[in-house]
């Protein structure tokens, strides 16, 4: 079996060092893909028919046509995780993140190599799964309780501290249907939160909710890690990932590009998202950010734009210049009271600026179902030279998230010598350039 239980370490050539503190033990995964594509349709329509006929008729090509292209999305992983270790998985959109922790929950089968589990596994991959609209908040605890791997007495025992973590006590005999997005993931959050695996799989999961309960969540992982448990925790936020992590793992096209602390796991990190082939592909070098595969959530920013304030690409931007982000984004709800929220932090994770359409900048916004885009100008770019890290996310302002992505996109500063002194203001001295005179 590609994914196993403890079975004999010692029989399998492991060291009785290794098999004692070792949570996870990876050899050789890898895991392709075949991407097929019909030409013809499963579900014929009265057109369609015609046209295929049409087709055998005279010979023409495309009636039953098949493109197939193969995709490995890991290609020989070999990792070892030991027990008690905290360790942060990362790398751009497409690394092989989730495929690998998809592996390992057992969600997916690996096509080649193997991996062995050492205790009790809880994944937090997509918080919710198994919740049925038409049961209350409780009778949902206990059912996703049970999908988890809880026991009901366990479930019963821990059951006011789930709905105290989620606040929900008021709804809690509501039927989640009823529950607001914000409601239903802190929900879920909560239960597989409460579950007390001896590993623990965590990805993303912290794109929705407003900023206080992602704070609580870290929280809550990071209470996790203290106890001892082993923790594989994935996520684009190199804030987050320093502060819970004590070792970093970044994939690259499938493969482990870097594996060591933390933090120079970041830098590294940093280095793929600014140093890397901005047009690999299709990716254009003003495009700081391009949705990959899209994704299930009602709500997503696709694309953001660097550009001129005239609308023309801008690959290079430089202290105090002006300049337009464009956010490309998409709707399956209409939200008549939404926003758009950006934040640009430090390579460390420090905030130097944060701007917003409501209720920062006060300028009414209605999200209508469809793809859309907004433009943000900036008029004297106050950021020192230097590498900074842009989030971003869809909100209803003073309420909840509906989308949000930490870290999302690299914008590289350059610099320039705006005080004419010889020293641009940069990075580590500074991170704001502000446009001032002394008198003396």
């Amino acid at each position: 079996m590609p994914i196993t239980s403890d079975p004999a370490p010692a029989a399998r050539g492991l060291g009785t060092t290794d098999a004692a503190t070792s949570a996870i033990e990876i050899h050789g995964i890898g895991k392709r893909y075949q991407i097929t594509t019909a030409v013809r349709p499963v579900y014929d329509r009265l057109g369609e028919s015609l046209i295929r006929g049409f087709r055998r008729l005279f010979g023409t090509p495309g009636d039953g046509a098949v493109n197939s292209k193969i995709i490995w999305a890991l290609k020989n992983v070999d990792l070892s995780i030991q027990r008690g270790d905290v360790v942060g998985l990362i790398g751009r959109n497409g690394a092989g993140k989730s495929t690998l922790l998809k592996i390992l929950s057992r969600i997916t089968d690996p096509t080649e190599g193997y991996a062995l589990m050492r205790g009790r596994v809880g994944s937090l991959l997509e918080v919710g799964t198994g919740f049925h609209p038409d049961l209350t908040g409780i009778e949902n605890i206990f059912m996703n309780g049970a999908i988890l791997g809880m026991r009901r007495a366990e479930v019963r025992r821990k059951l006011d501290e789930i709905i105290a973590f989620a606040e929900i006590e008021k709804f809690a005999q509501t039927p989640v249907k009823f529950y607001s997005s914000g409601m239903y993931v802190r929900l879920a959050f909560s239960v597989a939160a409460h579950n007390e695996p001896d590993v623990l799989l965590v990805d993303e999961v912290l794109a929705v909710g407003d900023a206080a309960f992602q704070q609580k969540c870290l929280g809550k992982l990071g209470e996790v890690a203290s106890h001892g448990r082993t923790v594989v925790f994935v996520s684009h936020s190199m804030s987050a990932i320093t502060r819970l992590c004590n070792r970093g793992v970044v994939l690259e096209a499938g493969a482990i590009h870097f594996d060591g602390s933390v933090n120079d796991a970041a830098r590294r990190y940093n280095e793929l998202v600014f140093g890397g082939d901005q047009s690999a592909g299709g990716r254009l070098p003003h495009v700081l950010y391009q949705e990959g595969t899209p994704d299930h959530h009602d709500f997503a920013i696709t694309r953001i734009e660097l550009l001129t304030t005239s609308s023309q690409p801008m690959p290079v931007v430089h202290t105090w210049d002006d300049l337009v982000l464009r956010f490309h984004f998409r709707a399956r709800q209409h939200v008549r009271r939404g926003g758009i929220h950006i934040e640009l932090r430090t390579a460390e994770g420090n905030k130097v600026l944060e701007l917003s359409t409501q209720p920062i900048a006060n300028v009414p916004m209605a999200i209508t179902p469809g793809e859309h885009h907004a433009d943000l100008r900036i008029r004297r770019l106050p950021l020192a030279a230097g590498d900074y890290l842009l989030s971003a996310g869809l909100v209803i302002p003073k309420v909840e998230w509906l989308w949000q992505m930490p870290d999302l996109a690299g914008l590289t500063v350059h610099p320039r010598d705006i005080y004419d002194s010889g020293l641009p203001p940069a990075l580590p001295s500074t991170a704001v350039a502000v446009d001032h005179e002394w008198r003396i």
